[in-house]
């Protein structure tokens, strides 16, 4: 069932030849394994799509894509990820790989002395460059690697539950078919007797 919702959200190989931003990857949408649909293709696939949404390049789905074919996980969800970043999301997270990045790094953002207008930021862009990246880069990797454990544990738990729902199934079936013999049991015998 959630299998089928997935398929239902995530672009088809038709749609994704159509991104422009994927053409150069677009011979490799054939790829069987691009497509699975089990818990490591697509806890790897929302590690990748989370990843690839902070790092601040103007092709993060170019970027999602070409990652998701070298780890071999499944490319619409990877892709489809990265647009958690959009025109509302852009600022805060931005700012906030920033924020990371200069913490990291031992900035102190008072002493700096920016204003975050456009105009500030592109006249200051090299000195904010690094603390920007690496901030972006500890971003998405924690973001990934909670996606990957969420998705990892939802997944797993979905599993474990169905499980069980089939064992207990399986031992209500028993348990009926063992009535149903002593049942007829009993019907054979009142019925032999004379």
């Amino acid at each position: 069932m959630m299998k089928e919702r997935l398929r239902k959200l995530i672009p088809s190989r038709e749609r994704l030849r159509e991104i422009s931003a994927l053409r150069p990857v677009a011979h490799l949408l054939d790829r069987t394994e691009l497509w699975h649909f089990n818990r490591r293709s697509v806890s790897g696939a929302v590690f990748i799509g989370l990843f690839s949404a902070f790092i601040p390049v103007p092709s993060q789905m170019l970027l999602a894509a070409l990652i998701a074919l070298f780890f071999r996980v499944n490319l619409p969800i990877s892709v489809t990820l990265v647009w958690i970043t959009n025109p509302i999301t852009i600022p805060p997270m931005f700012y906030a790989s920033y924020r990371v990045g200069a913490w990291a790094l031992g900035i102190d953002l008072d002493a700096a002395g920016l204003e975050f207008t456009l105009d500030s930021l592109l006249a200051n862009f090299f000195s904010i460059a690094e603390p920007l990246f690496l901030g972006a880069v500890i971003c998405g990797l924690v973001s990934g690697s909670l996606g990957f454990t969420v998705t990892h544990f939802i997944w797993r738990n979905r599993v474990l539950r169905l499980w069980r729902q089939r064992q207990r199934q399986r031992v209500i079936a028993r348990t009926e078919g063992e009535a149903d013999g002593r049942n007829k049991d009993a019907e054979r015998n009142n019925h032999d007797r004379p």
